[in-house]
Order: C-alpha cells, then sequence, then structure tokens
C-alpha cells in the first residue's frame, strides 16, 4: 500500500461481490451493490483507512460495509460499494432478495447434503471439560472461554445463499445478514442472522445491546415460558451476562460523558432461543470516534471470546481445532460522518459453492457442564438448518401436520 497516501488504491476496483450486502431489520434495511474502493490489508488502521478513503470521495455512496473477523490480528473486509439503498423495515431488502417465480418445484427437487462436524460433539465435550479444568486452574486469570464448533455441509448443487438469507429473515427478532466475500468459490458469501447489536453510533449517541446466557425455545407454551423464566433465574447465567456487560462499560467509560446500564439484563426471544439481553446506552466525549472505531474497540467481547481476552483468545486458538474467519467477527457499515452499526456475526454461514459451513458457540464459565454446552450448540445450530430445512444430520425435516 506504498506510503498510506493513497489507502484504497490498491484495492480500488479488485473486488467483485456477486451478491449485494445486505443488513435486514425491522427497523432499517442497506443493501449494497457492487463495489468502487477496498480496503486493504497493512500497516494503516482500519478506521484511519476508512477516514481516509470517504474523505476524498467525490462519487458514489459516502460510506463503507464489510466485515471484521474474530481474530484481530487477520485482515478486515471493508468496500465502499457502489450502490447503497437504506430504507425503513425490509422495503430494499425484498427488492434485492425478491424470491424467484412461484413455480411448483419438481419431484425430488430439494438438495441432497453430507454433514459433517468438525469437531464432533464428543471432541467438543472434551474441549469444554479442559476448558472448565483451565477455568479452575484459574490459568492467566481465566474466568469465561466460549468454545465453538462447526457444521460443514456439502449439497449436491450450488447452495443457494439468496434462498437462505430469505429464510432466515423471516425471523423479524433478529438482523438478518449477508456480507459477500474474497476469495473462494463464486458467490462467496457470509449469511447469517443476528440477534446481538455489538455497537451503534448516530451523531455523540451510542448503543450496545450484548447478548449472554441463552436457552432453547420449546414448541409447548409453558414449557417455553418456564425456559425462559428458568434462564432469568440461572445464576450460571446471570454470571456469564455480567461478565459481558462489565468489559463493554469498561471499554465505553473512557470515551463517554454520559453511559447506561440497567442492574439487571431482559429476556430476549428469537425464534429458536432465549436470551439474556442489556441495553447500553452513552453520549461520546469525542465525536470523531466512528462507529467502525468503537466497534474495533469492543471486538471481540466476552460474549464470544471470554475474560481476560487475550488468554480467552490463546485459549480458543488451542481448544476449538480450526480457524473461525468471521464467525464471531463484526459486520455492518459507516458512513463519512462516523455513524453506523456494527452486529455480532453469530448465527451464521459461510457459503462457497456446495459448501456450507455453520458455527455455534457456548460460553464455558464455572458450572458449565459439557453435555448442557454441547447441547447449546445444537440449539443455535437451528435457525441455519431449519432455514436449509434439513436436520444434524443432513436429513430433509419433517412437517408437523397434526
Amino acid at each position: 500500500m506504498g506510503d498510506g497516501a493513497e489507502p484504497a488504491a490498491a484495492g480500488r476496483a479488485a473486488f467483485a461481490p456477486a451478491l449485494p450486502f445486505a443488513l435486514a431489520s425491522a427497523g432499517q434495511t442497506l443493501v449494497g451493490r457492487g463495489c468502487l474502493d477496498h480496503v486493504t490489508a497493512g500497516p494503516v488502521p482500519p478506521g484511519e483507512q476508512v477516514r481516509s478513503l470517504l474523505a476524498g470521495t467525490v462519487a458514489g455512496p459516502r460510506l463503507i460495509v464489510g466485515a471484521l473477523p474474530f481474530d484481530t490480528g487477520a485482515p478486515a473486509h471493508l468496500y465502499r460499494p457502489a450502490e447503497a439503498t437504506f430504507s425503513a423495515g425490509r422495503a430494499c431488502f425484498a427488492a434485492a432478495f425478491s424470491p424467484p417465480a412461484l413455480v411448483k418445484a419438481p419431484e425430488g427437487s430439494a438438495p441432497r447434503w453430507q454433514v459433517r462436524a468438525e469437531p464432533s460433539l464428543t471432541a467438543y465435550r472434551y474441549a469444554v471439560a479442559e476448558a472448565l479444568a483451565r477455568l479452575a486452574r484459574a490459568e492467566e486469570g481465566l474466568r469465561k472461554i466460549v468454545l465453538s464448533r462447526s457444521l460443514r455441509l456439502v449439497a449436491d448443487r450450488p447452495v443457494d445463499a439468496a434462498a437462505l438469507l430469505r429464510a432466515l429473515a423471516e425471523d423479524t427478532s433478529v438482523t438478518a445478514f449477508c456480507v459477500p466475500l474474497e476469495g473462494g468459490a463464486p458467490g462467496r458469501a457470509l449469511v447469517g442472522a443476528t440477534p446481538e447489536l455489538l455497537v451503534s453510533r448516530r451523531g455523540t449517541a451510542i448503543a450496545s445491546r450484548p447478548l449472554a446466557g441463552s436457552a432453547r425455545r420449546l414448541p409447548e407454551t409453558g414449557a417455553d415460558r418456564a425456559a425462559g423464566e428458568a434462564l432469568m433465574a440461572s445464576q450460571k447465567d446471570l454470571r456469564e451476562h455480567g461478565e459481558v456487560v462489565a468489559a463493554i462499560l469498561d471499554q465505553l467509560a473512557p470515551h463517554c460523558v454520559e453511559l447506561y446500564a440497567p442492574d439487571q439484563p431482559e429476556l430476549a426471544a428469537t425464534a429458536s432461543m432465549w436470551h439474556l439481553r442489556t441495553s447500553i446506552a452513552g453520549r461520546l466525549r469525542d465525536a470523531s470516534l466512528s462507529a467502525l472505531d468503537l466497534a474495533l474497540l469492543l471486538h471481540p467481547t466476552p460474549a464470544v471470546c471470554g475474560t481476560p481476552r487475550l488468554p480467552a483468545a490463546r485459549a480458543i486458538a488451542e481448544l476449538e481445532g480450526y480457524e473461525r474467519g468471521f464467525y464471531a467477527g463484526a459486520l455492518g457499515w459507516c458512513d463519512a460522518a462516523g455513524d453506523g452499526d456494527w452486529h455480532v456475526a453469530i448465527r451464521c454461514a459461510e457459503i462457497a459453492g456446495r459448501e456450507a459451513r455453520l458455527y455455534a458457540g457456548a460460553g464455558i464459565v464455572p458450572g458449565s457442564d459439557p453435555v448442557a454446552e454441547g447441547e447449546e450448540t445444537s440449539a443455535k445450530f437451528a435457525a441455519l438448518l431449519s432455514a436449509l430445512g434439513i436436520d444434524e444430520d443432513g436429513q430433509p425435516l419433517v412437517e408437523d401436520r397434526a
């Protein structure tokens, strides 16, 4: 990238996304098409590159979109789209990802899938047990380690990322997203439906809505309500949630003149999961801090990494056995004024050709149970698997016709 005077020049027009960027929530949707400039890897921090790129922009949208990887040492994937459209609700999402013409599907037309757990559920439980042993020894002051596992799915045809995104977006309690990625098979993208806001900025007003502590939703109303109530009463989950909130408040406090969080979390629901959620609000001391700057400051939170951050990240690298990539990173947008939204990249899959790699994690704290944590990851896979129409073994879901 030379001397840094033109931070985006080396990446200009080097990325041609096959799919639109999309961030669709009940309140607002952003769709970005094409690529004018691409932030490149190098010694200049991403926040500085983006400020320089947007300050010099004379044509096209004055915003960047993209994703931050889980590993803070890996390159961010940020680019300026050629077109960007905002809408209230999901109007522009429906236009960008409209369903195909309603034609009766021929018999036997559903994709066939092969599924391999990486690591296996048994290996994941062993990793949780080892994490608990490290917590018990308080190695490097560890108090929490977030361990994930993945499912590698291979279909007999290219995966339809747009169809998957449309299915995920049916749950209006989450933010559905599509982030086209570089390299790999054509149409490579990170697709998902996240319930967690890392940070939002409008002027000097900021917000964060972290999640930690989860329980599977149940089909029977009474049992489902009881599962939510049990989560709200779980000391283990409340402890885990408190670690996340405290870390975010500690990171934001030096940069805010006002900062507020309630004493207790609230119960939040998606179509498949109950979560503990806290709504944090603040006002910035330094208006030059952009939404991207704040996302880089907060990421990764204890909700996806653990505490303390660096020892937890080292433990994850040793125990998980695979690279997370953009899973448990962050995705979003930031404009020339510094406003933007960044969400935690959970409940997602990386799509590339005929493959889809799904991810799910659980926070391990003293009192965690390896079997229960494995079941939690299975519950978190449910949103993606249901959208694909299969179970964790790759078998078609059977509709309840009662």
